[in-house]
């Protein structure tokens, strides 16, 4: 699609989307959100810039491919997730410690978080192989497979 309007827009908006989705990321452990549902606003974001700008563009913006997103994605979730074991603790059991900032109070950090990563990386990965294969037509042309 050739549209100034469009790409203006996609322009404005893709950076707000991902900001917005990794907002959606932080704040998962805590309140509604998450890597599942901020993994689909990413998606959204480069969805948009897709359809205004083409495939080549988001790949070239992506830089790594959404096989290794998703590979990436289930090697910290797997990992957080059997990090305990290590410990003699049950799958899935989280880590919590707190760092004392420098201008006073606590952040909390656990693993919750690197597993919600996890499900980030994975979830982009996904939907943006699934997105990319049904806009470069490889389902019936046999297109790139080693892209994907």
């Amino acid at each position: 699609m050739n549209s100034v309007v469009l790409r203006a827009v996609a322009r404005t908006m893709t950076p707000v989307l991902l900001q917005l989705s990794l907002v959606l990321l932080v704040r998962g452990h805590n309140a509604p959100g998450g890597g599942f549902v901020g993994g689909l606003m990413t998606s959204a974001a480069l969805i948009l810039y897709l359809i205004a700008y083409g495939t080549g563009t988001v790949r070239r913006l992506v830089r790594v491919s959404p096989l290794k997103l998703m590979a990436m994605g289930l090697v910290v979730t797997l990992g957080t997730a059997a990090l305990p074991l290590v410990t003699g603790q049950p799958f899935l059991r989280s880590a919590w410690t707190e760092l004392a900032l420098p201008w006073g109070g606590h952040l909390a950090l656990g693993t919750p978080m690197l597993f919600d990563v996890g499900v980030y990386l994975v979830v982009v990965g996904a939907t943006l192989g699934f997105i990319l294969a049904l806009a470069e037509g490889e389902g019936s042309e046999g297109g790139r497979k080693e892209d994907l």
